[in-house]
């Protein structure tokens, strides 16, 4: 039998962030101070998000909205990275995007953090864009998960295919 092992990913159900999109836009369109000031959000893209609105705070605003529904529907904040508002046209946009998987510096610095703080006989494999984490004891990797999660590395992790 192979020993126990769990994948370290960094995915984002795009249903959710469908569900968060709608959430926010009917928000924006019902709230008093969002009345007339032309706030919206929308998909750009596969893994992009527009913001706008008519003046640079209600835009702010509006991503504050967002972001507390993709809160709300489990999303990390970690998973959304956001630019400054820009004036177009007579509008201010921003666009954001999704952050999915795990790039190869980030998985050598989680692989390095394991080897160094984890405990002994624990292997940490890069499988492209995600982590293979295996062990001998069970109690081990639930370790390295409570370690993983202590630590923060400006992505959103997530711990699949526990067996």
């Amino acid at each position: 039998m192979a020993d126990p092992s769990f994948d370290v990913v960094s995915k984002v159900d795009r249903q959710e962030v469908d569900n968060a999109i709608n959430q926010a836009s009917k928000e924006l369109s019902q709230r008093f101070d969002f009345r007339g000031t032309g706030a919206g959000v929308a998909w750009s893209g596969d893994e992009g998000i527009t913001l706008e609105a008519e003046t640079e705070e209600r835009c702010l605003a509006a991503i504050g909205v967002f972001k507390e529904k993709l809160v709300k529907r489990g999303i990390s904040q970690k998973a959304f990275e956001v630019g400054e508002p820009a004036l177009s046209g007579k509008i201010y946009k921003v666009t954001g995007t999704l952050v999915q998987g795990i790039s190869s510096e980030k998985a050598k610095e989680i692989a390095k953090t394991i080897r160094d703080e984890g405990p002994k006989g624990i292997q940490a494999s890069i499988q492209g864009d995600q982590l293979r984490v295996s062990g001998k004891k069970k109690d081990h990797l639930q370790d390295v998960i409570a370690l993983l999660k202590g630590e923060d590395f400006g992505i959103a992790l997530q711990f699949t295919n526990y067996r």
